[in-house]
């Protein structure tokens, strides 16, 4: 990256050069950043600060609430309007939006040794700050020098592979210079669904590698801010479908109608609790589906493993703030030719399982996708010309869901009639019941003392009081 104002001539802009070199200087000085370090969109060593240049005033919370993840496609790019409709849907009723620090939308922060980009992590963090939303960052995953790779280059390819051993302190001194970039950001998740750090003799997760990781993040980014607030482990909770044992890895405690965990998942959870040097959240990730891709005894049903995995999570770490970085209620491919509406109802009975296991914190992921069409997103395409950025039903589940229980919610029961009880999925609070009709017909419901019509897999809300 070339000087600004390279290539003028004369005195003034040589004496010109000269001064910017010294602010350079000294703002490398300043911030502690290696020889040769440069940010894009920032000119500062070391990444320097990018934005808002002191921490919020108040004590960051661990209880964020629903919100989303923002993956490779989001409204950061695209067109103008569509770009604006995007941005006025995350403003209209802010959200905690997540963001990772490489791949997904963001490029490669530290290509080689000392030298950043932060260009695309800045649009996505700049995209968050403008819609007012609670920004939370990923960290993962790892430059290629760090894994083996050649300084400078890139090989996407190889995004899942965790850093070396040898280089944790490098991944660790980069989630700090991430930190210090952006002190309004105060919540911080380590590293992406144990990329990498499986075992292979042993047929289990390398917890013991996952953990060593973190600590060493958890330690460099209390070191900038010990307000900053960092949780892991977000790790998959896989399970396996009734009657089959996974070869003996299906747990004999944690099973339901939905199936078995899968108990390797829990021993890592167990191992990172008991070894981790602190932890502000617990972070989860995991489907509705079981590990050969099934949903028992129906995809309404299967969500109710959200909510047994989330009570175990809440009383194995002792009441540690429960985050599910990733929920799914489809199997891989999305081959249930479920339309939009039925796909709304499930992810609904979802959210309210997340909730009820105790969730306090939960991020949808990907919001948006290329084409036309985007089953399950929140938003059209900001790619598209026309209707670009326009709301889709997910993204009005989300606020209103997000809006009406948020964290510390006390649930309460509402009377369902006997005949409505199998058909319906129902979550109330003082103020608000929510109710989900499971049936691909419309049906008269009975619920809170009210009768209403349900249309087909229809999500539909009351008011109480």
């Amino acid at each position: 990256m070339g000087l600004p104002g390279a290539g003028r001539r004369g005195i003034t802009a040589l004496l010109g050069i000269g001064v910017i070199a010294l602010v350079l200087l000294l703002a490398m000085c300043d911030l502690g950043g290696g020889a040769g370090s440069t940010a894009r969109g920032s000119g500062g060593a070391g990444g320097g600060v990018h934005g808002p240049s002191a921490t919020p005033a108040g004590k960051p919370t661990a209880e964020l609430g629903f919100g989303l993840t923002h993956t490779e496609y989001s409204a950061d790019h695209g067109v103008s309007a569509a770009k604006r409709s995007a941005e006025g849907l995350l403003s209209a009723r802010p959200l905690p939006q997540n963001q990772a620090i490489m791949g997904w939308g963001a490029d490669n922060p530290e290509p080689s040794p000392g030298t950043y980009d932060f260009g695309e992590l800045d649009d996505r963090v700049d995209l968050i700050r403008a819609s007012g939303g609670t920004p939370v960052i990923t960290l993962c995953c790892a430059p290629d020098w760090m894994k083996g790779g050649k300084p400078g280059a890139t090989d996407w390819s190889r995004l899942e592979v965790a850093p070396g051993p040898d280089h944790f302190d490098d991944f660790a001194a980069l989630a700090a210079t991430v930190a210090r970039r952006y002190p309004d950001v105060r919540h911080f998740i380590v590293w992406n669904e144990f990329k990498g750090f499986w075992n292979d003799g042993g047929r289990r997760w390398d917890y013991e590698g996952y953990t060593d990781l973190y600590n060493r993040v958890f330690k460099a980014l209390k070191k900038v801010n010990p307000e900053n607030l960092v949780g892991g482990p977000y790790l998959v909770m896989d399970s396996f479908a009734p009657g089959d044992d996974g070869n003996g890895d299906a747990s004999t405690t944690l099973k339901g109608p939905w199936g078995a965990a899968d108990r390797r998942a829990l021993e890592a959870v167990d191992y990172w609790l008991e070894h981790k040097a602190g932890a502000d959240f617990l972070v989860a990730d995991g489907s509705s589906t079981s590990r050969d891709d099934s949903l028992r005894p129906d995809e309404f049903a299967a969500t109710e493993k959200f909510a047994a995995i989330g009570r175990w999570l809440k009383e194995r770490s002792g009441g540690l703030p429960l985050w599910w970085a990733e929920w799914y209620v489809e199997p891989d491919g999305d081959t249930t030719g479920w339309g939009e509406p039925h796909r709304t109802a499930v992810q609904a009975a979802a959210m309210m399982e997340l909730a009820r296991g105790g969730a306090d914190t939960a991020f949808y992921w990907n919001p948006q996708a290329r084409g036309r069409t985007c089953p399950g997103c929140l938003w059209t395409s900001t790619e598209l010309a026309s209707g670009g950025g326009r709301q889709l039903p997910m993204m009005d589940l989300l606020r209103r869901f997000a809006a009406a229980f948020p964290p510390g919610t006390r649930f309460r029961d509402v009377p369902v009639a006997e005949d409505d009880r199998p058909n319906v999925r129902v979550l109330a609070d003082d103020a608000t019941v929510l109710v989900v009709n499971t049936l691909g017909r419309t049906i008269r419901a009975t619920i809170d003392g009210r009768s209403f019509d349900l249309p087909a897999y229809g999500v539909h809300w009351l008011r109480r009081g």
